[in-house]
């Protein structure tokens, strides 16, 4: 079965697409030896939350 997106459900997604976008961009501001992923991590929460998001997923693998 196909569902199709409305106007408003595609405008949202273009809205989170565009803030993943920016939050990439500032992570990769901060990418060099010796930064953690623990660091990278807390700066893009923080981005997220500061442009209005909220951070749906947040999971810890251990393998």
């Amino acid at each position: 079965m196909i569902f199709y997106k409305t106007e408003e459900e595609i405008e949202l997604i273009r809205e989170s697409s565009l803030l993943v976008a920016k939050t990439h961009a500032e992570m990769a501001k901060l990418i060099q030896p010796g930064v953690t992923t623990l660091e990278l991590d807390k700066v893009a929460e923080s981005f997220i939350r500061d442009h209005g998001g909220i951070r749906v997923l947040k999971a810890i693998m251990v393998f």
